[in-house]
Parts: C-alpha cells; sequence; structure tokens
C-alpha cells in the first residue's frame, strides 16, 4: 500500500492495531480473523472513487413495448356489437382450445416438421413475418404466379399455426412473434392469415401474464377495435374476427376495461 493512503481512505472495518506477522502477506488467503480483516480494508482502500460503466449501445436500439395508454377500446359499429351469450361462448371454446393443447403439447413436439418447414429464430422480427403471413401479405403483393400443379407454396401464402409448430415455441418465442405481429398489425389492415396467428399465439399465452404480455394484448385488443370501427364495408366476417380477439383479451385474460358492452 502506498505511503499514508491508509490514512486518507475511512476505515470501513474497525480493524484497530493487531500483532500481524511481520511476513504477512495480503495476496495469500488469511489464516486468521485479524488477516481477513486486515486485508478486506486493503482491498477497500485500493478501490477508486469513481466507476464508469461500460454500456454497450446495440443494446439500446431496441424500442421499449410498454404501452402506457390506458384508454379503452371503441365501440362496435352499431348493430354488430356481440352478445354476452356470445362472449361467454367464446371463452368456454377458448379455454378447451388452451386445455387440449397443454395437454398434448409434448405429443405434437415430438412430431417431425415437413422438410420446408424452417422456423426463424427467436429474434428474427421479419422472417417470422413472412413465416406467419406469407411474402403475398408481408411484401403486399396483389397476385401470385403459381403452377397450380406445384402445390401450395407456404413461403408465398405463410404457415398455418400448426400444432407442431406452436408447441415448439417456448414463452419468449410466443410474446417476441406476438410483439412482431401487432407490431405489423398496427399500421396494416386485418387478415384472415393474421387472425388464425394472433389467436393460436393467445392459445399458447400462459397465465399469470408477464407486464410486457399484459401490455401486448391490451394493444391488441384496442388497435382491433380501431380497425372495426373503420371497417366501412361491414364485412360480417371479419367484425367477428375483431370481435373474438376483443372478446378474449378483456374476459378471459381478465382485461374488463376492454370488453364490449353486450349488444
Amino acid at each position: 500500500m502506498e505511503p499514508g493512503l491508509e490514512e486518507l481512505m475511512p476505515r470501513l472495518l474497525p480493524v484497530g492495531d493487531c500483532d500481524l506477522a511481520e511476513d504477512f502477506d495480503p495476496t495469500v488467503p488469511p489464516r486468521t480473523p485479524q488477516e481477513y480483516l486486515k486485508r478486506v480494508q486493503i482491498e477497500a482502500a485500493r478501490c477508486p472513487d469513481v466507476v464508469v460503466a461500460q454500456i454497450d449501445p446495440r443494446k439500446l436500439k431496441k424500442k421499449p413495448t410498454v404501452n402506457i395508454s390506458i384508454s379503452g377500446c371503441q365501440p362496435a359499429p352499431e348493430g354488430y356489437s356481440p352478445t354476452l351469450k356470445w362472449q361467454q361462448q367464446q371463452v368456454a371454446n377458448f379455454s378447451a382450445v388452451r386445455q387440449s393443447l397443454n395437454k398434448h403439447r409434448n405429443h405434437w413436439r415430438s412430431q417431425h416438421l415437413d422438410s420446408n418447414v424452417t422456423m426463424p429464430k427467436s429474434e428474427d422480427e421479419e422472417g417470422w413475418r413472412k413465416f406467419c403471413l406469407g411474402e403475398r401479405i408481408y411484401s403486399e403483393i396483389d397476385a401470385l404466379s403459381d403452377n397450380e400443379n406445384s402445390g401450395i407454396d407456404y413461403m408465398k401464402v405463410g404457415f398455418p399455426p400448426l400444432l407442431s409448430i406452436v408447441s415448439r415455441m417456448n414463452q419468449a418465442t410466443v410474446t417476441s412473434v406476438l410483439e412482431y405481429l401487432i407490431s405489423w398489425f398496427g399500421e396494416k389492415k386485418f387478415t384472415p392469415e393474421l387472425g388464425r396467428w394472433l389467436y393460436a399465439l393467445l392459445a399458447c399465452l400462459e397465465k399469470p401474464l408477464l407486464p410486457e404480455a399484459h401490455s401486448l394484448i391490451r394493444q391488441l385488443a384496442r388497435r382491433c377495435s380501431e380497425v372495426r370501427a373503420l371497417e366501412e364495408s361491414k364485412n360480417e366476417e371479419q367484425i367477428s374476427a375483431l370481435n373474438l380477439i376483443i372478446c378474449l383479451v378483456s374476459r378471459y385474460f381478465d382485461q374488463r376495461d376492454l370488453a364490449d358492452e353486450p349488444s
């Protein structure tokens, strides 16, 4: 220790004068309580007054996903508000689907995927959007020049949420893919492909919800209500699908302030 350094630093431990051997070496393991306390004091005296954390700026690029809005859902168009009986039936059906999925998850996880199915990595946002929605929807291509005899090209039309696929997704991946699709839906129109995946991901979401998942599904319900309110053609099938998602978020996942008032 430098001369005078010990006197300048405040003592962290009440170590008084003690008889230490002349060959005391603070770099070797202490043999007595006095040697241990002395060694701790010496190490504390050598600590810098200021420590600067080294932060990797690449880890700060991801935008936060927490949505602090507390506004509710917009009401359904006149004549399209779901009845309470309908909502209760959808919740019962959804609960049965979740129970069946949990019961048979290990079986479906063990099934081999087709050779053309390559699930993206959890952090691959663009890859998951294309996987779920297909290049046609993701890239907004109006028509496909497929050969009718060549079969379905799932890379173009999107892979359906097969049990053998969703059963392989852990909760981190379920939440990430849900976030990717909700973010995409925030600026795009609702499609049947999107609806099927949203329903499947909600069915895989474990309760109690983590804070991020809680924020995501509330954001999803509000977005569904916005799209529903702007539906000019009053497409009954699409409004029913939007009603269903709002119903599940509000009544199954206990976000009752977002629920539709029964017609």
